[in-house]
C-alpha cells in the first residue's frame, strides 16, 4: 500500500490508498480533522483584492546548462528586465533593460539566451550583447518549437511556406548568430523533431488532419509511421538513445482507459515501455525535468492531486535529498549538467503566491535562498492569510471516484460556513494543487471553496477525460459536482442553507445549470462568460470561433470523440433541450454575469441573448461587459472588477462583511459597464 500526507495546520493527516469506498470512509474522517484544525487557528485578517491579482514581479527563471548561473525576468513598471544571478555569488547584473518576453532558453554551450516575446524572438549573449531579433506570428506563423538540443547554439523554428494556393509547414535551425538550416518541409504541420548525435532528424510528429502521428525519418528523409494517436493524446520528444529508442512523454498506445501521461521510451520495434508514471495511480504527469545534455529524463512531477516529485534513474537519490527538506510542499526543479552542478529549486504552495527560489548544491546538500529581495517579494499575502487547499476523493452515486479539493479558511467553523462551488472551464481542464488566486480570494472573506475535477477533467488518465461520454447538460458531470457539495455537507463542511456555485466558461455554462436545475442547492451564482446553450456554442466556435479547425489541430475531431460536436444533430438536440437558455424559465435565483464584449470562445451575442431572456421573465440579474474584452479579463481594472463582483453578489446573498469600497477607476468602470444591475448593484446603475 502506499501512504501519503496531507499537511494542514501543525497535523500530519494519513490516508492509505485502499478500496474506493474505503478512501470515501477513510478521506471523510481525515476531513473531518483537518476542519477541526483550522477551526483553532487565528482568523485570517482581511486582505485587499488587489492582493489576488497574481501580479508577479518574478516572471521566468532559468538555470544554465552548467548550474553556474540563473536567468530571470522581473516585472518593473509597464515592462520586464532580464538579469544574470551568478550560482557561486556575487551581485546579479541587468542583460536587457526594458522586453515584453515571457521565456528564456538557455543555449547548450551557455553563452546565449533565447528570450521570447509574444511577437518576437530575440537572442542575447551573457557578455550583455544582443544580437539577432526574429519576428514571430506574421503571415509565416513563424514559432518557437524548442531549443535545438543537438547544436551548442541553436533554435528550432516553425514557419508557414506559401505554396501556391496552398501552405506547407518548416522546420528551421536558427543559430546564436541568425544564420538559417531548413531541416524538413512538409505538407503538413509538424509538431516536433528528435535528433541523432549528428543532429540529423530521425523522428518527428505530425498533425494529419484527423489525428497526429509519430514518425521515424530514414536517411533519405521517407518517413515510416511509429505510432498513429487518438484524439487527446499527445507526446513530446525528448531524446533519442544510441540504440535508436526514443525518449518522450505522453500518453499514447493502446486503448484510453486508465491511459495516464508519463514518461515513455519507444524501441526500435516501435514498442511502448513506461519509464515513469504517477506512483498513485491517479495523476497524469505534469512536468518533467531532463539532463540539459542529454535530454534524459531525470525527474518527474505530478499535481492533478497531491503534488509529488520523483527521481528517475540516477537521480532518484539527489531528488529525494531535495525533496525531503520540503516536507508537504510542490517542488519544481531544474538540473545542471554532472553530479556536482547546482540544481534550481521552486518551492510552490496553495498558500504560496509568489514561488520562492533556492539553489541546490549536491555535494554538501546545501540550499541557498535566491531572488528574494524585497522588490521581488513585496505585496504577496503572508502564507497565514491564506487557506489549506485539501485533496480530496469522493464516491459519486454511480461508484465512480471523483477527484477534487477543498479550502478551508482558517480561523473558521467549516460547519457553519458558506459554501461555494468553484467549478474550472473547459471541460477538459483541471484544477491543480498549487495557488489559486480566485478560490483564496473567496477563502479569505469566510467561504469554504469546493473544486471539483468532475469526470471529462483532464489530468487524471484519458479514461477519466471520456468517462462522460458527451453528458455535459444537466447530466453526468453536472451530477458529480452537485454530489460532491452535497458529499462535503454530508461531512459537516459548509452550511447547506448557504451554497453558491461559480465559474469561468464552461465554469460559468455549469453556474447556469446549478442555478437552473439545481436551485433548491444553489442560492447565488456567478458565471464568467457563460456559454448558456452549449451545442450552439459548440457549432459557432467550430463555424466562427478562433479554434475551429487549424493547421495543427482539429477541434471538430476532438469535440467528436467526446460527443460534444455541435454540428451533429443529435448532439446538438440534446445539449440544446437541457440548455440553462432553453430552460431560463426555471431560473429565479440572483446571478451575475460577466464577459468581454470581444470575446472568441463564447459568442459575446450568446450571452446578451440568454441575460435578455432571462429578464424579460423577470428574474434577478445582473450583467457586466468589458468593451472590447476577450474571453477572461487580462487588464488590472477589469480583472479586480470581476472579484469586486463575486464578492458583492455573494456577501448579499450568503452573508459575510461588505466589500471594501471600490476606488475611483473601479467605480467608473461598473458605472459604464455594467449593462443590467440588479439590487445589489442599484447604486452603480447608469442615471
Amino acid at each position: 500500500m502506499t501512504m501519503f500526507r496531507i499537511l494542514c495546520g501543525t497535523q500530519v493527516l494519513c490516508a492509505l490508498l485502499l478500496a474506493p469506498r474505503a478512501i470515501s470512509a477513510q478521506a471523510a474522517q481525515s476531513l473531518r480533522t483537518a476542519a477541526i484544525a483550522e477551526r483553532e487557528l487565528p482568523r485570517a485578517p482581511r486582505l485587499p483584492r488587489t492582493a489576488f491579482l497574481e501580479n508577479r514581479t518574478l516572471v521566468a527563471a532559468e538555470l544554465s546548462p552548467a548550474g553556474d548561473a540563473v536567468a530571470y525576468l522581473r516585472e518593473q513598471k509597464d515592462s520586464r528586465a532580464l538579469w544574470l544571478l551568478p550560482a557561486g555569488g556575487g551581485e546579479a547584473r541587468m542583460l536587457v533593460g526594458s522586453t515584453q518576453a515571457e521565456q528564456i532558453m538557455w543555449s547548450r554551450d551557455g553563452r546565449w539566451l533565447f528570450v521570447r516575446a509574444p511577437r518576437v524572438l530575440t537572442i542575447v549573449g551573457i557578455d550583455g550583447g544582443t544580437g539577432v531579433r526574429v519576428p514571430l506570428g506574421g503571415n509565416e506563423r513563424r514559432r518557437v518549437i524548442k531549443l535545438d538540443p543537438s547544436q551548442p547554439a541553436a533554435v528550432l523554428l516553425g514557419e508557414r511556406v506559401a505554396a501556391g494556393k496552398g501552405e506547407r509547414w518548416r522546420v528551421v535551425r536558427m543559430d546564436a548568430h541568425g544564420k538559417r538550416t531548413v531541416l524538413r518541409e512538409d505538407a503538413h504541420w509538424i509538431h516536433d523533431v528528435a535528433f541523432d548525435a549528428q543532429g540529423r532528424v530521425v523522428a518527428l510528429t505530425r498533425f494529419e488532419g484527423a489525428f497526429d502521428a509519430l514518425y521515424r525519418v530514414r536517411g533519405d528523409g521517407s518517413i515510416r509511421e511509429a505510432l498513429r494517436l487518438q484524439p487527446m493524446q499527445r507526446l513530446n520528444l525528448l531524446a533519442v538513445r544510441a540504440d535508436g529508442s526514443l525518449l518522450m512523454t505522453g500518453n499514447a498506445g493502446g486503448g484510453i482507459d486508465g491511459k495516464f501521461r508519463g514518461v515513455l521510451r519507444l524501441d526500435t520495434n516501435n514498442t511502448l515501455q513506461t519509464l515513469h508514471q504517477d506512483p498513485r495511480g491517479e495523476a497524469d504527469l505534469d512536468e518533467v525535468v531532463v539532463d540539459p545534455r542529454t535530454q534524459e529524463p531525470l525527474a518527474a512531477s505530478y499535481r492533478s492531486t497531491i503534488a509529488a516529485t520523483y527521481g528517475i534513474g540516477d537521480a532518484q537519490a539527489t531528488v529525494s535529498a531535495i525533496t525531503k527538506k520540503f516536507p508537504g510542499r510542490d517542488i519544481a526543479l531544474q538540473a545542471g549538467n554532472g553530479p556536482s552542478a547546482h540544481w534550481l529549486v521552486s518551492e510552490r504552495a496553495a498558500t504560496l503566491r509568489d514561488a520562492r527560489w533556492y539553489l541546490y548544491d549536491p555535494r554538501t546538500g546545501n540550499l541557498r535562498r535566491i531572488l528574494d529581495d524585497s522588490g521581488i517579494t513585496a505585496g504577496s499575502p503572508p502564507e497565514t492569510a491564506l487557506a489549506r487547499k485539501l485533496a480530496i476523493a469522493y464516491t459519486t452515486s454511480d461508484g465512480t471516484r471523483v477527484h477534487g479539493f477543498v479550502l478551508l479558511p482558517p480561523g473558521v467553523d467549516a460547519a457553519r460556513a458558506p459554501l461555494i462551488a468553484h467549478v474550472h472551464g473547459g471541460p477538459a481542464n483541471h484544477f491543480r494543487a498549487g495557488y489559486d488566486g480566485t478560490a483564496q480570494f473567496l477563502a479569505n472573506r469566510g467561504y469554504v471553496v469546493f473544486q471539483s475535477n468532475f469526470r471529462g477533467s483532464t489530468g487524471h488518465g484519458l479514461g477519466y477525460t471520456f468517462a462522460p461520454n458527451g453528458d455535459y447538460g444537466n447530466g453526468r458531470v453536472q451530477q458529480d459536482i452537485v454530489e460532491g457539495v452535497r458529499w462535503l455537507l454530508a461531512q459537516g463542511i459548509g452550511d447547506k442553507d448557504w451554497v453558491g456555485i461559480v465559474g469561468h466558461s464552461f465554469g460559468g455554462y455549469s453556474t447556469l445549470l446549478g442555478l437552473t436545475f439545481q436551485s433548491e442547492l444553489f442560492k447565488v451564482g456567478v458565471a464568467g462568460s457563460p456559454p448558456a446553450d452549449l451545442g450552439w456554442a459548440m457549432r459557432w466556435l467550430l463555424e466562427a470561433g478562433d479554434q475551429g479547425d487549424l493547421p495543427d489541430r482539429s477541434l471538430k475531431h476532438t469535440l467528436a470523440a467526446l460527443s460534444l460536436d455541435g454540428t451533429d444533430a443529435a448532439t446538438f438536440a440534446r445539449l440544446h433541450a437541457q440548455s440553462p437558455l432553453v430552460n431560463a424559465a426555471k431560473m429565479h435565483r440572483p446571478i451575475l454575469i460577466m464577459a468581454g464584449g470581444a470575446d472568441r470562445t463564447v459568442a459575446i451575442r450568446e450571452v446578451l441573448n440568454y441575460a435578455a431572456t432571462v429578464k424579460a421573465a423577470g428574474r434577478p440579474l445582473s450583467l457586466l461587459v468589458e468593451p472590447g474584452g476577450g474571453h477572461s479579463p487580462s487588464d488590472p481594472v477589469p480583472r479586480e472588477a470581476y472579484l469586486f463582483g463575486m464578492e458583492a453578489l455573494l456577501q448579499a446573498h450568503l452573508g459575510g462583511a461588505k466589500p471594501e469600497a471600490p476606488g475611483q477607476r473601479l467605480r467608473a468602470y461598473l458605472r459604464e459597464n455594467l449593462r443590467l444591475t440588479g439590487p445589489e448593484f442599484r447604486e452603480f446603475a447608469r442615471q
